[in-house]
Formats: structure tokens, C-alpha cells, sequence
């Protein structure tokens, strides 16, 4: 349900959603923004499902950054540091050349657009896929390549960003080290990051340089930042790494916080219900408030059939972060699936709470027009599932549904509106599509 899941096969990528890393790299993120004068509400973090080590940012304020990147980061700094580059690339106008096209996509559109790959259906589920066309990589796409001199200015946005903000250029110095060691690599093993942002020796000098200059360069990520960090990482290789190397790496002796996390997920995912719960309500036990640890214990009571057990827990989630989409999302489908008395109405609540919060996210609409259908809502069902057609760029699906709800919504009302403006867009795409 947080939408983690294992690796794909290869060739196969995937948006990941997850609310807590989502929280944690916003918190990183927001800062930095609000240093460089952009609404640092509204930046939209996204997570690409790949090994690799890349991030960059598309279409106005979306940062997408791979689990790679954030697996192999050994602090949060490192990752600070290369936010604070690529905010540096919006500042310096880099993205003018492609922001008309992608600005108000959706995000999978944008990925697809960048790495030149087809997006699968989103609508079943919390996820959606995509899919590598012919073996594209982003080297090769000039959508993501930047000038030597663009580099160098955002470099210098980025450490000024950092410096306004306090915190210190080590990390992004040290990444700039790991990506200096990957350059002996063939290019079919290098990083994306290192292949579409060309690493050279003047530019480490200069982060270098102002390492040494800056006064604060000594400044650590504080505890509570190191410890959600590293309960970030272990969740993400608790979902995408084998359990034998989640155990191998966290192993029964550490009681840490991230290392029962882990074991949690890793458990979990070997079908092992009794060790997955017990870790799970260790967390808990010690601190009973975390939204997060809330959310796991009901995925995994929900994906282990104990459907009406999973509610409360997510309910719990979505009582201590009730601003977070994605929790009421969740909290919307499991009640769905419940089965549970009058469970329906308060289902449509959490999923209109969802939509409101993330409108451009096509399963949020696909659930909520479930919700609406089973509670006999059938033209508000339908003009949910003309939303999620419509974001999908599925204009005859879309018009469909819009022309459906019309039929039974009271003219002139909001949803009636837009149920038109909805046939209006499908229209739009298929002309687009006819020339």
C-alpha cells in the first residue's frame, strides 16, 4: 500500500510512492527552495524505482530522484547537496527548453517524455509502470543534458543555496567523489547522473574550494535528520533489496530503529506474518505517535488477506498526518475493501481528502470512483474515472465517462462543469492526435 515493492525486472521502471520518504526528502528540499525564492510548497518529490545513481528536476517544481541515489547516500547532506545543484538548474533558467512541454503533466507523462518511454495504465493500482522503448537511455536524450557552463553556474547556485540555509557542501564534495571513482567505468555501467551532468576536475575544484572557504562546512545534519534519513534507507532496501541481504545488512543483533524497520519489511515480504508484526509493534511500542509505522503495520495486515484488521492502523495513520494524500488514499482503498459497515461514506471522505491534495494523481480518482460506485453514486463514479482517463491522456475512455456523469448530474452545477471541460480536453487530444 505504500506503494514500495520489489525491484522490477530489467528493463522495467516504475514511479514508487511512499509517503514518509516523500515527507523526508520534502523536508530536505523545501529549504532549498525557499533559499532560491521558488514556493517550496510546491515542490513535488517523486521517487524513480532504479538502482542508479540519478535525480533531476522536469516540468517546473517536480524532483524526481532515483532509490539508487538514495540508497547509496550515507548521509542526508549528500543528498541536500544535489538538490541544492538541481534547484541551481531552475534558477539558471536550464529547464526554459522544456518546461512549456511538461509543466502540466503528469509525472509519469514527464518521465516518459525524458527517458523517451511509453506509460503503462496507472489505474490499478498505487503505482504506475514504465516501461524502457528500445533500451533509451537519458545519456542520450538532451532533454537531461546540460552545457559545461550550466553545470558550473548551478554548482555555484547550489552551494550558495547550502550557505544560506547553513548547512555545509561536504556531501555534495563527497558525491562528486563517488561519481569521480565511477568515471573508470565502462558507460554502460556509469551513472546517468554522471553521463547528462559531465563531472569535470574544474568543477570539483570548486565545490572543494568552498568546502575549505566556507564557515559552514563543519556543520552536521542534526540527530532527528540522521534518523530519518537512516530509516529512509532502510526501508527502501527493506522493499527493493533480496530479504537475504536486508538481513545480511541489518541483522537480528542491531536493535536499532531502522534495522527492526528493515527486518520488518524484509519479513513481510518472506510471508513470515508473526516476525513482520512483531517488529512492527516493537516500533510502535516505542513510538506509538509515527504515522509510518502505523501505515506498515496495516499494509501488512492488508496484504496478508486480514482486510478488517487493517483498518484501524491505517486509520491511526491518517489521524496523525491527516494533511498527507497518500495516507487517506490509503486509508480510502482499505476501507474499500473492508467490507466494513457504513465503511463506504467514510472511504469517499478520505479519498476526496486525497484528491483534493494530490488532483493530478490518476489512482487517487480511480478509488474514489470505486467508492462512489458501490455506494450507488454512479455519475459522481463517473466523472472520477473521467479524471483518471483524462490525466491518463486516454481521451475516448475519458469522454465516455464525462458524457456518462452528464446524464445524471443537475445542469449547471460544478461537476457538470466539469464533466464538459473534461469532453473539451478529449477532444483536444484527438485532434492533437489526428494531425
Amino acid at each position: 500500500m505504500a506503494g514500495l515493492a520489489p525491484a522490477h525486472a530489467e528493463g522495467r521502471l516504475s514511479l514508487i510512492r511512499d509517503a514518509e520518504i516523500e515527507h523526508t526528502i520534502g523536508s530536505y528540499a523545501q529549504p532549498l527552495f525557499a533559499a532560491a525564492g521558488l514556493d517550496a510548497e510546491a515542490v513535488k518529490i517523486h521517487l524513480v524505482n532504479d538502482p542508479r545513481l540519478n535525480a533531476f528536476v522536469a516540468g517546473g517544481l517536480n524532483l524526481f530522484i532515483n532509490t539508487g541515489l538514495l540508497e547509496a547516500s550515507e548521509t542526508p547532506n549528500e543528498v541536500i547537496g544535489v538538490i541544492a545543484h538541481e534547484i541551481g538548474h531552475i534558477e539558471g533558467g536550464h529547464l526554459i527548453r522544456r518546461k512549456e512541454a511538461m509543466e502540466n503533466a503528469t509525472a509519469e507523462a514527464i518521465l516518459a517524455m525524458v527517458l523517451g518511454t511509453a506509460v503503462a495504465a496507472a489505474g490499478g493500482g498505487l503505482a504506475g509502470a514504465v516501461i524502457y522503448q528500445g533500451g533509451a537511455e537519458m545519456a542520450q536524450n538532451s532533454l537531461l543534458r546540460y552545457s559545461q557552463s550550466q553545470e558550473s553556474a548551478a554548482d555555484q547556485a547550489g552551494v550558495r543555496y547550502l550557505d544560506q540555509t547553513g548547512q555545509s557542501a561536504h556531501g555534495l564534495l563527497k558525491l562528486f567523489g563517488k561519481l569521480s571513482d565511477l568515471d573508470v567505468l565502462s558507460s554502460q555501467r556509469q551513472s546517468p547522473y554522471q553521463r547528462t551532468h559531465p563531472l569535470t576536475r574544474e568543477r570539483m575544484r570548486f565545490v572543494e574550494y568552498h568546502v575549505e572557504g566556507s564557515k559552514f562546512s563543519g556543520v552536521q545534519d542534526p540527530p532527528a535528520r540522521l534518523q530519518a534519513h537512516g530509516r529512509m534507507v532502510a526501508k527502501l532496501i527493506g522493499f527493493l533489496e533480496t530479504p537475504e541481504r536486508v538481513f545480511k545488512l541489518y541483522p537480528a543483533t542491531d536493535k536499532s530503529i531502522p534495522a527492526r524497520y528493515a527486518r520488518a519489511v524484509a519479513y513481510h515480504r518472506n510471508a513470515d506474518l508473526p516476525k513482520a508484526l512483531a517488529e512492527t509493534e516493537s516500533l510502535i511500542a516505542e513510538q506509538p505517535d509515527d504515522p509510518y509505522f502505523q501505515e506498515l503495520k496495516g499494509q501488512i495486515l492488508f496484504e496478508r488477506g486480514e482486510l478488517k484488521a487493517a483498518v484501524a492502523p491505517y486509520r491511526r495513520a491518517a489521524e496523525l498526518a491527516p494533511r498527507t494524500a497518500l495516507l487517506r488514499a490509503e486509508l480510502g482503498r482499505v476501507l474499500i475493501e473492508s467490507g466494513e459497515k457504513n465503511a463506504l461514506p467514510l472511504a469517499i471522505e478520505n479519498l476526496r481528502v486525497a484528491v483534493a491534495g494530490e488532483p493530478t494523481y490518476a489512482p487517487h480518482w480511480h478509488f474514489l470512483g470505486v467508492a462512489l460506485g458501490r455506494n450507488g453514486d454512479f455519475p459522481e463514479s463517473s466523472l472520477a474515472f473521467a479524471e483518471r482517463a483524462i490525466l491518463n491522456g486516454r481521451g475516448p475512455e475519458a469522454r465516455f465517462h464525462a458524457e456518462k456523469a452528464l446524464k445524471g448530474l443537475p445542469p449547471g452545477t460544478p461537476q457538470a462543469v466539469r464533466a464538459q471541460d473534461i469532453i473539451n480536453e478529449a477532444d483536444n487530444i484527438k485532434r492533437v492526435a489526428d494531425r
